[in-house]
């Protein structure tokens, strides 16, 4: 069985399965192990409760699969059923849980995704306190929403100084920020280095989503974090195979002033997707759906490209 890295600390106490599994363990192992489709999924529940496998493990197989994809909409919707089982678990019916405290926990945390969708931010923190209390091996699987929270708070106070100039990765003139968005709809800055094999390994993928960007009128602007003789050395030679013009602008973001810790940039790549007024619409990985969300919001017509590691797969 395959357990995908977001969800392990929800998996810590998970039971060691059985060389021939029953026709209940095998339902279970299949369903908890599911992450192809919604529809796959539900057709996994129906497998596992023909077998016998109890409602309260679906729960927990159907909130580890929301959670790995990062659905916090679907995982804030399951919190009636949550509260409803709550006084009712039984810890021998629970495919992931090896104490009670851990289960608990695992609501309070649906409870935080829940005020955090409505806005409540004492909630959020009361909530996600107390899972932090009950579970806190749990840590790894909340600290991303507090992080989440206190970024989306200070991009509220953010706004792009259009005006700014940034030297060009190529060698050439300083470029205006506000020459590349005269006429957009939106500006993206996508913020990568040549030190990130994540970044290397996605340049396919960004490279066809900037070309779909371009073409319905997003300024897409590369930003190099760093201007040291080596980072720049590597960096052209990490797009120089893309050929003389590749999609968008490549500049160089300088260590004073840094729009990068403006922006609260923490990993690599990072997307920003900024309006024509300087206010930040996305600030997060490109992955994300709530980034391709606030792209549609620009332009319905914004289509995100099949990745080419999937083709290749």
């Amino acid at each position: 069985m395959r357990i995908p890295q977001i969800i392990l600390p929800f998996l810590a106490a998970l039971a060691t399965v059985m060389a021939v599994p029953s026709p209940r363990e095998a339902a279970l192992d299949n369903l908890l192990a599911e992450r192809e489709s919604p529809k796959a999924l539900k057709a996994a529940i129906a497998a596992a409760r023909k077998a016998g496998v109890s409602e309260q493990a679906i729960l927990e197989a159907r909130f580890l699969y929301h959670v790995d994809h990062r659905e916090d909409e679907a995982i804030a919707a399951m919190l009636p059923e949550f509260l409803k089982q709550r006084d009712g678990f039984k810890l021998e019916d629970s495919a992931i849980f090896g104490v009670k405290e851990d289960w608990l926990a695992v609501i309070a945390y649906v409870q935080a995704i829940d005020a955090l969708a409505k806005g409540d931010k004492d909630a959020f923190k009361n909530h996600i306190t107390e899972a932090f209390w009950l579970s806190p091996r749990q840590a790894s699987a909340f600290a991303p929403h507090i992080e989440r929270m206190r970024l989306e708070e200070t991009m509220r106070s953010v706004k792009i100084d259009f005006a700014t100039k940034l030297m060009p990765l190529a060698p050439g003139d300083p470029v205006a920020l506000e020459t590349l968005i005269a006429g957009k709809k939106a500006l993206l800055f996508h913020f990568w280095s040549p030190l990130s094999r994540e970044c290397e390994v996605g340049m396919p993928d960004f490279i066809a989503s900037a070309i779909e960007f371009s073409a319905n009128d997003v300024a897409v602007v590369s930003l190099l974090p760093g201007d040291s003789p080596k980072l720049l050395t590597d960096a052209r030679a990490m797009i120089h195979p893309l050929g003389d013009k590749p999609p968008g602008a490549w500049l160089i973001d300088p260590k004073e002033p840094s729009l990068a810790r403006d922006l609260r940039i923490q990993n690599l790549p990072t997307m920003v997707l900024v309006s024509p007024t300087g206010k930040i619409l996305f600030n997060g990985d490109p992955t994300d759906q709530e980034f391709w969300d606030a792209l549609k919001k620009i332009d319905a017509r914004i289509k995100r490209p099949q990745s080419a590691r999937e083709e290749s797969e």
